[in-house]
């Protein structure tokens, strides 16, 4: 056996190993685009016909909305971990963040997994 702490250590093992830790940490994923909209395009077309429509492939724009999701992710966990914040404010911010979630429940439609899925709050019964 080697006296090397450093002996047998593959530094992209290490990046991938560490990679993977800091995803699950932070409720990151492996997100996917449902089977149906693989090699789809998102076709913006403007009201003007003398204007160009944009596409895009539904690859990116997936791509996109699951990093906007991952960084909201982020966001919470900063929150909830800050030093400084009250209670209060972080419930706030939470709630603010969850409103947000729910803007974003169109967007369930591309993906994969239910479980990957934006959720905003819920709607309880005589509320």
């Amino acid at each position: 056996m080697s006296d090397d702490p450093q002996a047998g250590l593959d530094r992209g093992a290490v990046k991938w190993a560490l990679k993977d830790a800091l995803d699950e940490l932070l409720g990151l994923s492996d997100v996917r685009l449902a089977p149906r909209y693989e090699g789809g395009t998102l076709v913006i077309k403007p009201g003007k016909t003398e204007t160009q429509e944009k596409a895009i492939p539904l690859e990116v724009f997936f791509h996109k909305i699951t990093m906007a999701r991952d960084r909201l992710r982020v966001l919470e966990q900063r929150i909830n971990a800050h030093p400084k914040l009250s209670e209060e404010d972080k419930i706030e911010l939470q709630q603010y963040i969850t409103r947000v979630y729910g803007s974003l429940t169109s967007f369930n439609v591309l993906f994969k997994d239910k479980d990957d899925w934006f959720i905003g709050a819920r709607s309880t019964a005589g509320s």
